[in-house]
């Protein structure tokens, strides 16, 4: 964990990040969105999300707007999830100054529990998260998490098809 933040302080050092004078409001709309992920409370995360929200991620190819996930967090609260519990997790806010991600924003770390309902069964990650912030809305997040790590914790086995 340290060593990540190192890394991250690292490149914004490289890559002119600035801490910001929104930093304390950036990162308490950040502890508010986890807040709203740990009640699993998908009322709260729409207002917290821009109307022209984009997420990316975990995979490379992954997108979603405001609209379709906010449905996809509704159908996980009502069918998937029993819990989700941010059992370590830090921000820092930087502001970066040029370049095309230029803005405010907000870095997650966590380790995070899921449990699902159906069997009860639990998975325990790692997840990066970045959100841009413009005025008080969460207008673009990167989220990076191993799915093939939380596959094999359900008990998913992988398997070649050259070797079927």
């Amino acid at each position: 964990m340290k060593k990540l933040a190192f890394v991250f302080l690292f490149v914004c050092f490289l890559f002119g990040c600035t801490t910001n004078n929104n930093s304390e409001n950036n990162t308490a709309l950040i502890e508010k969105y986890i807040q709203s992920v740990e009640d699993l409370d998908y009322t709260a995360m729409d207002s917290i999300l821009d109307d022209n929200y984009i997420g990316l991620g975990p995979s490379h190819n992954d997108s979603i707007g405001k609209t379709q996930a906010i449905e996809n967090w509704k159908n996980n609260v009502e069918n998937l999830y029993e819990s989700i519990q941010y059992l370590r997790s830090r921000n820092i806010a930087v502001r970066i100054e040029d370049g095309d991600h230029q803005g405010d924003w907000v870095s997650n770390w966590a380790e995070l529990k899921i449990v699902y309902k159906k069997d009860k069964a639990s998975v325990t990650i790692w997840a990066n998260s970045l959100y841009q912030i413009k005025n008080n809305k969460i207008i673009r997040s990167y989220t990076i998490y191993n799915e093939a790590d939380a596959l094999e914790q359900l008990g998913y086995v992988f398997i070649n098809p050259n070797d079927l």
